[in-house]
Order: structure tokens, then sequence, then C-alpha cells
């Protein structure tokens, strides 16, 4: 191998934030190593999905968003993987990317998006203040297997993963298990935040372990700003498809323009509605630092009275009832007279006459007389209403960062990722096999994989012994000459079905669990760090015979890797 494909095919295997960035054909090689894992084909056999087949489209995504809320977590505790120095990654991928581009486009490195980013601390809001200097986390990406192992970590009674993982596993899911062809799955990626677009219905976006459709988009609860905040104040830098990829920084593309134009036409229609009394009152609800500048109006005993919108909105705590909808007048019944006044509030909007106007006019919010006529009703003297007119409007059509087709070169791979929804698992990794050498995502597919059969092994042990920092940190006080003892007591079982596929060495430890040739490669990698010592793996029938200097260690294997025999420094 070259340099530049040692980096992308281990980068394959550790499948870091930084590498699926720097290597975009890493996410939908994760996406596919996921497919041909047996782990989720096994989902089919759950009593949970019985009758699936017969369901509409929506209805099986909606069953399957169930079943990975029961058994998913998400987890973002950034030293699950470890640490690694900023210095270090940029002299990794100098022949890449520059320092200044990557600060553009990742935390890691400086990210702190537009304005809404730097008020919250994007720092402190992800965790990322407690790192000081160059000093960074892996942030890396789980395969299904290694969400599915977090049980056997304390504090974790189901899987977990963070969010480009549970992206890629809704992906794989929603193709095994909904049916959802590929064609119609899209991953994005924004610098702090990875989701999917499904071309279902209206769209349905996947964010972590929950879903979100048009509807929901805009419906002002807690859970869709939440889900909204990544599309809103990001740029997307990856648009991954079955296709190829489209990168905000990369000149050339590779996804298929057409499936890239339908994708951004149904992502832009997904992202806008008309504005309407009932979205006018989404917005409010979404934005309490707007209600201030809004009051009701309401009859009682004959007399008109106003209350401050915050005052209103307070009273819908353990009430049936809801300011924004038809209950709204047996809400403002419940309300204490003390609380109205008895004359406009000054400065403030009267939401009542602002839902008659926008009730009787059909607003277009891409006309500049329409804008300037709601203008005119959010004119009241409050310093804020300017603001929250243009927060409204943002509310109601949000316009998504895409990459732009305009400003790439598109050169589509030799050979077309052609799999469908009703091929059997055995049929797609042959298919997959068949083109790997003509198409680069399907190759980098196997090294996802962890097939130490079909791979050059050289990727896999440039990622273990140089990426793996967890284990070592860990075993730091332990004497040299108590670390088989203490490697050799993990449980003897790999993470990894199959003959021929290998977990990390931190996989193993933070695991707890191991085959014995992943525990000859644990022991490797902890040497090898210790005492810059040459290491050796030879692989019989069932022994791993690990050699490290001059010292000779033997681990029982149930992996069929026999007549291999691996040497780090590679050569």
């Amino acid at each position: 191998m070259t340099n530049h494909q040692l980096e992308k095919t281990s980068s394959a295997i550790t499948l870091s934030d930084m590498e699926i960035f720097i290597f975009p054909e890493l996410m939908f090689s994760l996406l596919l190593a996921n497919i041909m894992s047996p782990c989720i084909w096994k989902w089919r056999e759950d009593p949970w999905f019985a009758g699936i087949d017969e369901m509409k489209p929506y209805k099986r995504i909606t069953r399957l968003k169930q079943f990975i809320m029961d058994h998913y977590d998400f987890n973002l505790d950034l030293d699950t993987w470890g640490l690694t120095n900023a210095n270090t990654e940029l002299a990794r991928f100098g022949d890449f990317i520059d320092r200044e581009t990557l600060s553009q486009s990742n935390a890691l490195f400086g990210y702190e998006g537009d304005k809404y980013y730097f008020d919250i601390d994007i720092r402190t809001h992800f965790g990322l203040d407690k790192y000081e200097g160059n000093i960074i986390p892996y942030w890396k990406t789980e395969t299904v297997e290694a969400m599915d192992a977090f049980c056997h970590r304390p504090g974790y009674p189901t899987g977990a993963g963070e969010c480009v993982s549970l992206a890629a596993l809704y992906a794989a899911a929603l193709f095994i298990i909904a049916k959802i062809p590929l064609e119609d799955i899209f991953l994005l990626a924004t610098p702090l935040h990875s989701q999917n677009f499904v071309l279902v219905n209206d769209g349905i976006l996947t964010n972590n372990r929950r879903l979100v459709t048009k509807n929901m988009w805009f419906n002002g609860t807690a859970l869709s700003a939440q889900a909204r905040r990544a599309l809103e104040n990001e740029r997307v830098t990856i648009v991954s498809h079955v296709t190829g990829i489209i990168h905000a920084v990369y000149e050339e593309a590779s996804i298929d323009p057409k499936a890239f134009s339908r994708f951004a036409d149904a992502m832009h229609a997904f992202l806008r509605t008309p504005l309407t009394k009932e979205i006018l009152g989404n917005f409010i609800r979404q934005a309490p630092k707007d209600q201030k500048c809004f009051q009701l109006r309401s009859e009682h005993c004959g007399h008109t009275c106003y209350i401050p919108l915050e005052k209103a909105f307070a009273y819908e705590n353990g009430s049936p009832y809801k300011v924004t909808d038809n209950t709204r007048k047996k809400l403002l019944a419940e309300i204490e007279p003390e609380e109205y006044e008895c004359a406009p509030i000054p400065k403030r909007i009267v939401l009542n006459d602002l839902e008659d106007f926008i009730a009787s006019h059909n607003i277009d919010l891409d006309a500049p007389d329409d804008i300037q006529k709601l203008e005119q009703q959010f004119d009241c003297d409050c310093l804020d209403a300017r603001i929250a007119l243009q927060s409204l409007i943002n509310f109601c059509k949000v316009v998504p960062k895409l990459p732009d087709p305009a400003k790439r070169s598109f050169q589509q791979p030799d050979a077309d990722i052609h799999i469908t929804v009703d091929m059997t698992r055995e049929d797609i990794m042959q298919h997959l096999n068949d083109i790997r050498a003509k198409n680069a995502t399907a190759d980098l597919a196997f090294y996802s994989y962890r097939d130490l059969a079909s791979t050059d092994p050289s990727a896999y042990l440039k990622a273990c012994l140089e990426r793996n920092p967890v284990c070592i940190d860990a075993t730091k006080n332990q004497p040299i000459e108590s670390l088989p003892e203490i490697i050799n007591g993990l449980e003897t079982e790999s993470i990894y079905e199959g003959e021929s596929r290998l977990s990390q060495p931190d996989e193993v430890w933070n695991y707890q669990r191991g085959d014995g040739l992943e525990k000859a490669i644990l022991l490797a990698t902890i040497l090898h760090q210790r005492t810059k010592c040459p290491i050796e793996i030879e692989m019989a029938q069932t022994e791993a015979k690990l050699k490290a200097g001059d010292q000779l260690f033997t681990f029982k294997t149930n992996k069929q890797l026999a007549g291999h025999v691996w040497r780090y420094p590679l050569t």
C-alpha cells in the first residue's frame, strides 16, 4: 500500500470523526459494514417485527424507531475512546487538508459555528472545554458490534453509540428491517452532528435515536428545537449516498448529480412551511425569549383584559388546556383575575390580532410586499419585535447550507453499488466483494467490517498500535510482568462473530472481553507503546504467538487465520 492508501484503509478501522471528515467515503463504508454484519439481520427474528413487511413504509419506520429507542442509548462520553493530540492529527492529515480549512469544519480543531454556538459556548456545551492545550478526544464511531457491546460497560444497561454510529445503524436498519431502498437514504454530517434524511412521505430525519417528520419539525416542542439545531446553525459538510459523496471542502464529488438534486429539493421542501395561525403558535411556544413581545386579549365578565403571554404559558403547567390550540379559552378562564391588566400592555403585540391577520391573509414569506405587511403587524415599539419577526420567518423556512453542486466536478466510481431490499445478506456481501476493485467505498466497507481474511493486515495493525490510547492509559501503572495475567483474565469472547473478524485493543479493554488473538494484539499494543519493541504475531490453528522484542507469549484462539504472520513496524 501507498501511505495514502494506508491512512485511508486504517481510518476505515478506527473511524474517528476526524477520519470520516478527511475520508468521507468512510461514512457509507460503515453503513455497508453494518449491512454485512449478522447483528441487524437477527432483529428480523424478534417478535417486535412480526408482520412488519405488511405495514406501510412510515409504520415500518416508526416500528424500527421504538426498537432502537429500547435497545440503544445516546453516548457522548468523550473519554470512551481516549485522547490524542491536535498536532499529531494535523501532521497525519497534512497531506490531505490544511489546518485553517479543518478549523472551519471540525469542533476539535476550533470550529465554533455561527452566532448560536458562540452564545452557548460550544466547547463547554459538548464537554470539550476540559481538554486543555492540544489534547483532544478521539471521538470514534462505533460499528453495530461495538454499539451492542456497551452493555458490558458499567452504567450501560443496553447498547449505545454517538451520533455518527446511530446514523449508520439507523440507515442499515432502515434497509434491512424497514426495507427502505438505499437510494432513498441520505447520510448527512455537519461539524457537530450526523443524521439521515429519508425520502418517505414528506421526508423523515433520524436524529440520534429519534425520528423527526415535517410536522414534528414545526411543532415547537423542546425535542424538535433540539433536532433543528444542526441544520439551522451549521453547514452540511458531507452528504453520503449509495451513489457517492459530496463534501463541503473537496472540489470533486462522486454522488450522482440527479440523486443529489432529488435530495436537495426534498430537503428544502421539508424545511419550509406556510405561515398559519397554528405555525405561529408553535413558533412562539419554542421561542420563550420572544414571548415578552406578546400579550393575549381576553373577555372576563363583560370586560376586555390583557395578560403577558409568558404568564399564560406558565398556566399550562398542570392544565390539560393550551395557549395555542382551541382550548385557549378554557385555559384563560382558569387564570386568576389579578394576573390580568385592564388596558393593553405597552410595547407588546396583541397575539389575537396577529393571528386574525395571518388567518385572513395568505402570507408569502418570499414576497417582500407580504413581509412588509407582516412587519406592520409587529410594529409595537418592542425593541425585539423586529428580531422576533425575523425569527418567525427563519422558523418557517430553514435554508440548509448544502455543498454547492455548481462548484463541484463529478466523477462516478467505475462500478456502482447495486444492492436491493430483497437480496440476502450473502448476496450483498458477494456483490460488494465483486466490485471492490472498482468501487473504493465497497472496498473500505470490508475494513470497517474488520475482516482480516479479506483485507490488508497492515491497515489493521497500524490502527491497533497507533490509535488505541485507552488500554495504554488504563494499564500505565501495571508492571509489565503482570500484564499477561491481567489480559488473560478478561472474558474469552470476541464481540465480532466469525472466524476472521477482530476487535481493536480499546474495544477489548472497554468491554473486558476478547478472543485470544485479540488479547495478543492488546498486549502487543501496550508493550510496543512502553518499550518500542518490534512486534510479530504468528497464527496457528488454535494458537496466536506474540513475539514482543525477546519475549514470547501464547494465547488460545478460535479465529481461523492460521498461517498469517503480522509484523510491526510495517515493512
